[in-house]
């Protein structure tokens, strides 16, 4: 048997980032935000003590690490060509700047994933609990998915 847990951070709660894809042809080339939700879907053989696939209370610090990384932040990609001006608007005091690989939903899912992934391996779960996937919803339209393969 496998068992399967999620665990959701609505866009309700309100994890605020603007960003914007440098590279698009669309209006996604400017910058814009969303209030960001996140799901996780953590997987198991075998259920713990309690007969729980994973502590939903003992993920109160990835909570915190999506916090830190998007909450009221603006999150560029690491080669815009205007990374200088967004360099500017945090020495002004005007954004809370976060330079990240790359930017966009697709990639908050996987930076989401592999925070999930390394609180599972810091609580010493890793030998049971599995992160299956990581989704970020920009809103009720449109989320990105970030699997295991």
């Amino acid at each position: 048997m496998k068992y399967q847990s999620t665990k959701t951070y609505g866009n309700h709660i309100g994890i605020s980032a603007a960003f914007r894809q440098w590279k698009a042809h669309s209006h996604c080339k400017l910058i814009h935000g969303y209030a960001l939700g996140f799901k996780f879907v953590f997987e198991a053989q075998t259920l713990d003590d309690k007969n729980w696939v994973m502590d939903f209370g003992g993920l109160k610090e990835l909570k915190a690490k999506l916090e830190e990384l998007f909450d009221h932040k603006t999150v560029i990609a690491e080669d815009d060509p205007h990374l200088d001006y967004f360099k500017q608007g945090q020495k002004l005091g005007v954004l809370d700047l976060m330079i990240v690989p790359s930017a966009g939903c697709e990639k908050f899912s996987e930076y989401a994933f592999c925070l999930a992934e390394e609180l599972i391996n810091k609580k010493g779960l890793a030998d049971r609990v599995k992160v299956v996937s990581a989704e970020c919803f920009e809103h009720g339209s449109n989320s990105a998915l970030t699997l295991r393969d």
